[in-house]
């Protein structure tokens, strides 16, 4: 089995888990659905790991952003380059993104409705993909229209323990089984080296942005444990009644908060190459 074979068994094992403890679902935006959480202000300071994204990129270049969600990097990136492009199929994100964009006064920043594998005709200096690898089944064509649309450089970003995952205890918790892994930096990397790529692979200093306050209150740490999007709506109660019952085993007093036991801790990798094409 190639590299690229095994990344799909992965996403392949996780759909058909989905499918058969959830059941068919019907279509709907759930990147949409949780939009209002990724609105950060387009103005403010970077923290150390985007930062470090943002020194890849030059005033004068064209920075390409594939599934970038409601714009947390091409935004405030669209203050230091000479434009930013965002890919980014869920309408729901785009709304965001527009909006944000409107209201931080931000006009050289764009976005792009489509999957990026039907996306026509783009092209930067640097292109960059963030948290989104984990749901790409087609890898290789994926990585390789990547590398096509980038006249400089390739940025991609996943966490040490993939987002889908950090939540594991609780999907087991539910569901009485252990929840399915989504391909993560290794199967990432293997992918890479059995395309002819060797990046530069650097772990960044933070823990996950969406990480950085506890809750304080128990009805804001049972809210926390509901906030996932494996979580199908026709479970949420289900959901809510397992964590109150087991709430002294899934989160414990520390420091003023509430901090949640069944959280993996995880530290961002940056994973970058130079395409040649200047």
């Amino acid at each position: 089995m190639t590299a690229a074979q095994a990344y799909a068994a992965r996403i392949d094992a996780v759909n058909a888990q989905q499918a058969r403890v959830q059941g068919q679902q019907a279509p709907y935006d759930p990147w949409g659905a949780a939009a209002a959480i990724f609105r950060f202000d387009p103005h403010r300071t970077l923290d150390a790991n985007l930062e470090a994204i943002a020194l890849f990129v030059q005033p004068e270049e064209t920075l390409i952003d594939v599934g970038g969600g409601a714009g947390r990097i091409s935004l405030p990136l669209a203050l230091r380059c000479r434009e930013t492009v965002n890919i980014e199929p869920s309408p729901g994100m785009k709304a965001v993104f527009e909006s944000l964009a409107a209201e931080a006064g931000i006009t050289r920043a764009s976005v792009v409705q489509a999957h990026w594998l039907e996306a026509e005709g783009i092209e930067g200096d640097v292109v960059v993909c963030a948290d989104v690898t984990y749901f790409v089944r087609d890898i290789v064509p994926f990585i390789t229209k990547l590398q096509a649309a980038a006249r400089h450089r390739v940025i991609l970003t996943v966490w040490s323990v993939p987002p889908p995952n950090r939540r594991a205890p609780l999907y087991r918790l539910l569901y009485g089984e252990a929840q399915e892994w989504a391909p993560g930096y290794r199967e990432l990397l293997a992918v890479l080296w059995d395309m002819d790529i060797l990046p530069d692979v650097r772990v960044l200093p933070n823990p996950p942005w969406w990480d950085t306050a506890m809750p304080e209150t128990y009805d804001q740490a049972v809210v926390l444990a509901l906030q996932s999007r494996w979580l199908a709506p026709q479970d949420e109660q289900r959901m809510r009644h397992l964590v109150e019952t087991h709430f002294q085993t899934l989160f414990v007093s520390d420091n003023g908060g509430l901090r949640p036991l069944w959280r993996a801790d995880a530290r961002e990798l940056l994973i970058t190459w130079q395409t040649h094409q200047k």
